[in-house]
């Protein structure tokens, strides 16, 4: 199975705090933090719900 390597861009001031629960969920709390994610439905989900703050590239 193929991962996905996600890093938070964006800060998460300001922002809802549904999308903040959901970067925590991945592993990101602040600017710069990097995680590697399996790639399945669920992570495709959270990624398409805070795409605005994130940077994703697919490793193989």
């Amino acid at each position: 199975m193929a991962n996905i390597n996600i890093k938070l861009v964006k800060s998460l001031n300001g922002r809802l705090q549904k999308h903040i629960a959901t970067a925590q969920s991945l592993g990101l709390r602040r600017i710069g933090d990097e995680t590697v994610q399996p790639d399945n439905p669920q992570t495709r989900g959270k990624i398409a719900k805070i795409g605005y703050l994130l940077q994703v590239t697919e490793e193989k």
